[in-house]
């Protein structure tokens, strides 16, 4: 999985107008006002001026002039502004990794004064596939969790899990699709690239040469494991590298990746994985890759929230901790 890297790689590049001072240094005209941080970090979690006005119940203007306004303290610009919402830039995206701690432990401390309870207590509710809950969000989440996160995990489809969070079943779901309208906020979390394979006694009877060479009749006979019936994936990859329509039906049907993945790499046939998912067996020589196409197919996975204010820090915490460890997916 890919993801787009910041400050050109370097992990902590300064910010403009920092110095011995930190953040708004010397160079600064004054400190840092914590209601335009507040702004710059919804924005940045939400992905767009219009998300995080509902956010923090203010209008679009309001949150326009703020960001505009730290922009010009800073001396930097920190969105870069898209046809529908907005962009971090690298300074922005070290900003948010500075602020965001601190603006959330102040938020549940003024929650703490208006409820008498700490809000973090409360678990965050993350739902997904569950390949990708159990391969990569949890082993990322993991460190959380001596931090005091507690979490509940819910498995599913994209279109009902979103359900379930518009509902308030769920705080964060990871979609495999984009939510529309306005109901839901979501920012892209990483691209998944789709690679055909099979155990090395398949591809040595088909052939990598004859699958690069003929295409889709090089598969002609071979038994297909997918994830369902309909032949989802593979049916998408067929159409985008081989320009043909994937007919009958699959050898071996498991509702489960990690099963189809088990299943291909002990000999029953081929599919097409998630790389992510089968990047090991692949530099193990557990399974071939029977083609590299110059444009392979390319999902885009999205973090999708409710908008609103939220009474658990903790959520943003996860949230951003996702958007994180999701730049080495």
């Amino acid at each position: 999985m890919k993801h787009r890297e910041s400050n050109g790689g370097n992990p902590r590049a300064p910010l403009p107008n920092e110095g011995s001072g930190g953040i708004g240094g010397a160079a600064s005209a004054g400190p840092l006002d914590l209601t335009l941080l507040r702004t710059f970090l919804a924005v940045h979690r939400a992905g767009s001026f219009t998300a995080a006005a509902r956010l923090l119940t203010l209008s679009q203007p309001t949150v326009t002039t703020q960001i505009r306004a730290l922009e010009k303290k800073l001396g930097r610009e920190l969105f870069e502004r898209l046809p529908r919402g907005v962009a971090p830039t690298p300074v922005a995206d070290d900003l948010a990794a500075q602020v965001a701690a601190p603006l959330d432990a102040l938020e549940a401390v003024t929650d703490r004064g208006r409820t008498g309870v700490a809000a973090a207590t409360e678990p965050v509710h993350l739902a997904g596939p569950a390949e990708l809950l159990c391969v990569r969000a949890l082993p990322g989440l993991a460190p959380l969790v001596e931090r005091g996160v507690r979490l509940r995990i819910t498995t599913g489809l994209t279109d009902s899990l979103l359900d379930g969070l518009l509902a308030g079943h769920h705080d964060l779901v990871l979609s495999t699709i984009r939510p529309r309208g306005r109901a839901l906020i979501s920012v892209p979390l990483m691209d998944e690239e789709f690679v055909l394979v099979a155990s090395p006694g398949w591809a040595a009877r088909i052939g990598v040469e004859r699958v690069a060479a003929q295409g889709s009749a090089a598969l002609h006979g071979v038994p297909l494991v997918t994830y369902a019936d309909d032949l989802p994936i593979a049916r998408r990859y067929w159409r985008h590298v081989f320009g043909v329509r994937l007919t009958g039906p699959a050898a071996v049907v498991v509702p489960d990746l990690r099963g189809v993945l088990s299943a291909v790499v002990a000999g029953a046939g081929v599919t097409v994985l998630p790389r992510y998912l089968c990047h090991a067996e692949l530099a193990a020589g557990a399974l071939v890759a029977l083609l590299t196409p110059d444009d392979p197919p390319i999902n885009t996975g999205y973090l999708a929230q409710r908008p609103g204010p939220s009474g658990n820090p903790h959520l943003a915490l996860v949230r951003d901790h996702l958007l994180s460890v999701a730049r080495d997916w």
